[in-house]
């Protein structure tokens, strides 16, 4: 689809509701592009309000909105900004439900956080009645994703009140895998074609931590959560991870972390010898993620271990008794069914994970799904799916607690965190709430630096590749001199 700005810019807001409406089509910004679809989106400013129109026309229908929002009492330039985004969001989700008949389940909230409104009203002292009234009068949002959104951002206001404003969380990255999902973007190396690259890899990563460890205490900045991720970290062997952990320990001071997380990942990476070494190193917190327990679609997806493999890993971690175990869904992979997914979640139910996320298919670029044009479940069915998880897990005794949304989403839906209460995965809170810095170290390491009394947010990106990030210590270095200063500043 076409789309004609004046008199703002506003790339990010439109294309995301473009994506909500329109899920087959691409923005256009070329204005001689032979395109009969097009959106004409327009923002006027006055010393009052600011005033946005949106007229499309898509396949011989026509729909206009109009938003005006005040600006005049707005405290300085980035909440302005914030309104004006605010109309042209609002006029493109009128003229687009007028031209499609149809409201997202979100309905104009658009954006990774789409929580993070309700957050804000609630700081502001709304009660979450009001709250809901608003999400439902002025933002069209579904009644079930209203109280997805203000669970979730009352959740992240308890996680808030527990910080110090000294408080960081660290992540450490391993980049490889067994084999490579089919809907996976992510930077890992298949450890069958990478096998070379891991001893040399950990070297590099225990160089970075050591490094790290120093700035920190330097920094007098205290780690909060740990989690290691990846790439599925259990790929390391029993030795391997005994050895990385040991160096974590001796190079950060981790007594006043609240949790420590090790992704487990695949099943077919896990057994008793590498359980015990992440007990050993007081690791109380794991994910085993099946994605599905449908033989087929872990086929279709190119995992290379079977259901019966998930349950055997459940077990073994429940027989080993560590204090809290993820395992991750996702609605919406290829040759799953409403029914299907219905299976897997009832089965999690019963293997006594205390969390469980449910994520919705996320169509990225660069994945085998999209580059071998897999057939997926309609949004209708993954509409179904959802349906059915929010119920049954409320039924069972779990809560949302955390919520996000990506780029290219089956249905424009959500991914949600779900817990028994009291089991919350503090670092997912603090991440997608963006409470506090979290420090990545590792190959494709994105560090997000947080001033929250000023509401400023930097980032640093390490380099992308393992080869790469082995090759290039000295940028390892500069993010981390980086991330000093930063917090250095914060204090000033």
């Amino acid at each position: 689809m076409k789309l004609i700005f004046t008199g703002h810019d506003q790339r990010y807001a439109v294309e995301q509701s473009l994506l909500a409406f329109f899920p087959q089509e691409r923005p256009v910004y070329e204005p001689d592009a032979a395109e009969e679809n097009q959106a004409d989106v327009r923002l006027s400013l006055g010393k009052t309000y600011a005033t946005a129109t949106t007229l499309i026309r898509y396949e011989g229908r026509e729909g206009r909105g109009v938003s005006r929002v005040r600006i005049d009492g707005a405290a300085d330039e980035y909440e302005q900004e914030r309104l004006r985004q605010r109309a042209v969001k609002l006029s493109f989700f009128k003229a687009a439900r007028a031209v499609t008949g149809q409201t997202p389940a979100w309905g104009a909230l658009t954006g990774i956080r789409p929580g993070k409104l309700a957050g804000q009203y609630l700081a502001a002292g709304k009660t979450p009645a009001q709250v809901d009234k608003i999400l439902r009068d002025t933002y069209c949002v579904s009644a079930p994703r209203r109280r997805l959104a203000i669970e979730t951002a009352q959740a992240g206001r308890k996680a808030l009140s527990d910080l110090q404003p000294n408080d960081i969380s660290l992540y450490v990255g391993i980049p490889f895998c067994p084999t490579r999902c089919a809907y996976c973007s992510f930077v890992s190396q298949s450890v069958a074609k990478s096998f070379h690259l891991m001893e040399p890899y950990l070297t590099a990563l225990m160089n970075e931590i050591t490094a790290a460890g120093a700035m920190v205490a330097q920094a007098g900045l205290r780690i909060k959560s740990f989690y290691m991720g990846g790439g599925t970290p259990t790929t390391l062997s029993a030795e391997q991870m005994d050895r990385l952990l040991t160096h974590l320990e001796r190079s950060f001071d981790l007594t006043h972390a609240a949790e420590r997380c090790v992704e487990a990942g695949r099943p077919d990476t896990i057994d008793r010898e590498k359980l015990l070494v992440l007990l050993r190193h007081n690791i109380d917190r794991i994910s085993v993620n099946p994605q599905s327990l449908e033989d087929k679609v872990l086929t279709a997806i190119g995992r290379r271990h079977t259901a019966e493999e998930i349950r055997a890993a459940m077990a073994l971690a429940t027989e080993l008794g560590f204090p809290h175990v993820n395992m991750d869904l996702i609605a919406g992979l290829p040759e799953d069914t409403p029914d299907g997914f219905r299976r897997t979640l009832d089965a999690c139910l019963s293997y006594g994970a205390d969390n469980i996320t449910v994520h919705t298919l996320s169509l990225k670029k660069g994945s085998r799904i999209l580059l071998e044009g897999l057939a997926i479940p309609t949004a209708e069915d993954v509409a179904a799916m959802l349906d059915y998880a929010d119920p049954t897990l409320r039924a069972a005794g779990f809560v949302p607690y955390y919520l996000y949304r990506q780029k290219y989403m089956s249905g424009s839906f959500e991914n949600t965190g779900w817990c028994i209460p009291g089991s919350e995965g503090l670092y997912n809170i603090y991440i997608m709430e963006e409470l506090h810095s979290i420090l990545s170290l590792g190959a494709g390491g994105s560090t997000k630096m947080v001033d929250w009394p000023r509401q400023h947010i930097e980032r640093l990106f390490h380099p992308k590749y393992p080869t790469e990030y082995i090759q290039r210590p000295e940028k390892v270095a500069e993010n981390l001199e980086t991330f000093r200063v930063f917090h250095e500043n914060m204090r000033k």
